[in-house]
């Protein structure tokens, strides 16, 4: 495939001039910074994986995903509160809602439903390239936010993690190879994700995983991220000592997504 994330990213550049013309910034950002309620409800993303993990179970960010560039629909019966609800019944420590529409069919609605359905913490799934889209995220429900590297530059990492964490919300750091690894420790926030799948080509490997784990500071919580389909690959993470998984496709196809998340974590 061609760079898909380079198309991604100017989508989402697109988006979100069209998005500032219809409320500027200091619009959104005044409602969402008076909002003391909303503040009020946020619920813990960092904290509801380390809960888990300190039981001795897995830390799991189940995913509600319809789609995604390399795989077309991944789930055609894609009702969000009552997938969000099989996760929490199938013990998901939070959740992962896909907000992209145009490449991986999500939607501001799905997550705002999965919210609703459940009191897991929930992560918004996107593309964030603009400090406007973390205010979105704060307005539209989520507990934490996605931050890419691959698709920014360090000054706008650390003023957007810096926005986050003033709003209350968790912060998400996804790095693919060694150099991404570097800027992202250099952030405040104790969540390192590993995407093992790369963005540019999306082809999957476990190794993105344990060939940055020696580099990650024991302080840290590494969150593995794609490529987690079977019980082999939750043992091998386990082995290696990770205990935070991001998974969605292995749920999205199987018939009943709690069930599934807990014979894969049993």
């Amino acid at each position: 495939m061609s760079d898909i994330l380079n198309k991604i990213l100017a989508v989402k550049a697109d988006e979100v001039a069209a998005a500032k013309k219809y409320r500027s910034l200091a619009s959104l950002r005044a409602d969402v910074e008076g909002d003391r309620e909303s503040r009020a409800a946020i619920r813990g993303f960092e904290a509801s994986l380390r809960g888990k993990i300190a039981a001795g179970q897995a830390g799991v960010i189940a995913e509600i995903k319809k789609a995604s560039p390399s795989k077309g629909v991944i789930r055609a019966d894609f009702r969000p509160a009552d997938i969000a609800q099989s996760y929490a019944e199938g013990g998901a420590a939070c959740l992962s809602v896909l907000t992209d529409e145009q490449f991986f069919q999500g939607s501001v609605e799905y997550l705002k439903q999965a919210r609703a359905a459940c009191a897991l913490p929930v992560i918004r799934k996107d593309f964030l390239v603009d400090l406007y889209q973390v205010y979105e995220a704060r307005a539209m429900g989520a507990d934490c936010i996605l931050l890419i590297v691959a698709g920014l530059d360090h000054g706008l990492m650390a003023e957007m993690e810096a926005c986050a964490h003033e709003l209350g919300m968790d912060v998400l750091v996804e790095s693919h190879d060694g150099d991404e690894l570097t800027a992202a420790l250099k952030l405040k926030t104790n969540l390192i994700g590993i995407n093992n799948r790369n963005l540019r080509t999306f082809d999957v490997s476990l190794d993105a995983t344990l060939d940055l784990l020696p580099r990650i500071p024991a302080e840290r919580m590494v969150v593995t991220e794609s490529g987690i389909l079977g019980g082999a690959d939750v043992q091998r993470m386990r082995e290696a000592n990770v205990n935070a998984f991001l998974v969605g496709e292995a749920f999205m196809r199987a018939e009943n997504p709690g069930a599934e998340l807990r014979r894969l974590f049993s």
